[in-house]
């Protein structure tokens, strides 16, 4: 009955902090946390489903390829509150700055956004739309699996962010309650079923998604560990511009 109890809290935890699901998180300590951030990846297949629901549906109805994109790329911001493309404004701010720890660790807590979060954010979005807009041009069962796992390797990124090793930047946030919470084997499982997931995504080329998800997890990787080395480690910020990266990498490689 505990393990379930946790189960239970965790996953609700994830879609309270993850999605827009207007539900209660309950019980919120480091064990719930772990369990949370471990199910960030499924949480992540499900906004992929919507997200690509929205992208292909628009296409159905005879929009052109880059307002479906638009669409399907829009659904993922506003299923997470676009809490996300925050964070990584946030983190072009902080990181960006090239100023000590603790200033760079004070840009990122402000309610603003400066220059490099601007560009940063333009940027990105542009790269996804764009991408997003050959991944709808192919069959629809390649289509879907192409915006499901753009969108489910964010949450993998989450995962991985959140693993067992990486410390806390602060000692207080959404940071402090998360990082090093997720064991590495769960990282590895979510990121091989996302993997599978993306086999299809490519007509002819069944390497190519796989592939995606293997940039995007070394990309997220790297991230973290220059996040580690000038902040100290991870904040919440850090998790979202994570997620991200990973999505944008993704949806990259998928439309090459």
């Amino acid at each position: 009955m505990r393990e379930s109890g946790r189960f239970v809290s965790g996953l609700r935890l994830a879609f309270a902090t993850l999605t827009v699901v207007p539900m209660r998180s309950g019980r919120v300590d480091r064990t719930t946390a772990a369990v949370a951030m471990s199910l960030a990846p499924a949480v992540g297949l499900a906004l992929g489903v919507v997200a690509a629901a929205v992208g292909l549906g628009l296409r159905a109805l005879g929009a052109p390829l880059l307002l479906a994109a638009v669409g399907a790329v829009a659904a993922s911001a506003v299923l997470t509150r676009g809490l996300h493309l925050d964070g990584l404004a946030d983190t072009a701010d902080g990181l960006g700055s090239y100023r000590d720890r603790e200033t760079a660790l004070a840009i990122m807590r402000r309610p603003d956004i400066g220059p490099f979060g601007v560009i940063t954010l333009v940027l990105v979005l542009l790269a996804q739309v764009s991408a997003a807009t050959a991944v709808l041009a192919r069959p629809w069962p390649a289509a879907a699996a192409g915006v499901v796992v753009a969108v489910a390797a964010g949450r993998v990124a989450v995962a991985l962010a959140c693993r067992r090793g990486v410390p806390s930047a602060r000692t207080d946030g959404l940071g402090a309650l998360v990082a090093g919470t997720v064991p590495a084997a769960v990282c590895v499982v979510a990121a091989a079923v996302v993997a599978v997931v993306a086999v299809p995504a490519v007509p002819g080329r069944p390497w190519q998604g796989p592939l995606a998800i293997a940039l995007a997890v070394l990309a997220v990787l790297a991230l973290c560990g220059h996040a580690t080395r000038r902040l100290g480690g991870i904040t919440g910020d850090v998790i979202g511009a994570s997620a991200e990266i990973a999505v944008t990498a993704t949806y990259v490689v998928l439309s090459i």
